[in-house]
């Protein structure tokens, strides 16, 4: 393997890029070492109050389990260096001190504390990160997990890096293709609200004044203005609070993010991006953990734990059932064309045929990422059209309703 050539021939040079200050690796080793072990007897010398610092420990286990979030920028960077140090030939437990060591999040400070107590106690490093499973999850866990047990943890640390890095920017790359429509939204919708609340009612006074029919335009205007003028912080409030609630529901209540999640796979263009998103994301993880080593059976399982769309969540809980009564995955992809579509079907069926299904899912990830990067590429294209139109409409409306009226007075002057 490349990776592997790689780590040999540079063996040396990765060991001396970890050096602090001019101090050798091997000094360093020596220096971490001798300090974690003092960190020990310190805490040894401390026992008469070992129930305080155990709830202690708990405490802020909980609080950093709880509250302290990694993205996935930030997991990436913790997994690749800890792979490469292990790559080096560097102990597990000396490689999460350097780590440690060169950290100043104060939430990782305290995941790694704890690692670290573990692996010296003797545990397994999937089992210590487990206590933290809202941070790292069930995907990065178990693949963690089946290196330590085939004793390939640093290559599935690799693998787990390279995963993560490609989920991150597939991320950025969705959420980035929708800001400029929003940033376009939300400018228009606060023009208009600043129009309807400063600018127009300085011109309503004389529209009354004139004791005139005015056009049905400008009295909707007018009618929407006096609302937003009385009732404009009701407004807002009221649209937090919608907001606050609907995003609590979304969270709290599965049966309300399941039809809300198959409501959005109905929309057009965006429903076939999420398609797309997620099955770029689920064919890689499967391919990954069954390139890992991990039985097909327990792939599906993480798969339908890690699935964040509820609707595809219940096809690969249904197809692990299907699996374990000894049904083909093939088979039972093509019932539901819907939500795969007949190319994946094909493909995963002659990964069947040919014994290498971890290759096929691998293929089939990057494929379906690459439409969606081609669709973030062209988002700004397609949606460009009816921004332009919206706005056009929005502020012609108010522009016909303050004319109509001024136009209406000027003929009557001149009549």
């Amino acid at each position: 393997m490349e990776i592997k050539k790689y780590i040999k021939n540079n063996s040396s040079a990765l060991k001396s890029s970890v050096q602090k200050g001019g101090v050798s690796t091997t000094l360093f080793f020596n220096n971490t070492t001798n300090r974690f072990e003092k960190n020990k007897e310190l805490s040894n010398i401390k026992s008469p109050k070992k129930s305080t610092s155990s709830f202690s420990k708990m405490f802020s286990n909980f609080k950093s389990s709880s509250f302290f979030k990694m993205t996935l920028k930030e997991q990436t960077f913790f997994i690749k260096r800890l792979s490469f140090l292990l790559k080096a030939g560097i102990p597990i437990l000396e490689s999460l001190t350097m780590i440690r060591e060169q950290t100043r999040q104060k939430g990782l400070i305290t995941i790694l504390d704890t690692v670290i107590n573990d692996v010296s106690s003797g545990h397994n490093l999937s089992t210590s990160l487990g206590k933290f499973h809202k941070i790292f999850g069930d995907f990065s866990i178990n693949i963690i997990s089946f290196g330590e047990s085939a004793g390939i943890l640093s290559d599935n640390l690799t693998y787990l890096a390279e995963e993560l890095k490609k989920k991150n920017a597939l991320q950025k790359k969705v959420k980035g293709a929708f800001v400029y429509p929003a940033v376009v939204t939300f400018a228009t919708l606060g023009i208009t609200g600043f129009l309807m609340v400063y600018l127009f009612p300085k011109i309503l006074p004389v529209f009354s004044s004139l004791h005139m029919t005015l056009p049905l335009s400008t009295r909707i205007i007018m009618a929407f203005s006096d609302f937003l003028i009385h009732h404009g912080l009701e407004l807002v409030l009221g649209i937090v609070i919608f907001i606050l609630v609907f995003i609590f529901t979304l969270k709290k209540v599965k049966i309300f993010r399941f039809y809300f999640d198959k409501l959005l796979m109905k929309i057009p263009m965006i429903g076939e991006v999420i398609k797309h998103y997620n099955l770029a994301n689920t064919t890689r993880t499967i391919g990954l953990l069954l390139k890992s080593g991990v039985t097909f059976g327990e792939t599906l399982e993480i798969t339908t734990r890690v699935s964040g769309n509820l609707v595809y969540k219940r096809e690969f809980e249904a197809m692990s059932e299907a699996v374990n009564r000894g049904e083909r995955i093939s088979v039972y992809l093509a019932k539901n064309r819907n939500l795969f579509p007949e190319v994946l079907t094909q493909i995963i069926s002659v990964g069947e045929r040919s014994g290498n299904l971890s290759n096929s899912f691998i293929y089939l990830s990057e494929l379906y990422e690459s439409e969606v990067e081609e669709f973030t590429k062209n988002i700004s294209n397609l949606i460009e059209p009816a921004l332009m139109i919206f706005m056009g409409v929005l502020v012609g409306f108010i522009a016909i309703s303050i004319i109509t009226p001024i136009y209406s007075i000027t003929q009557n002057l001149h009549g």
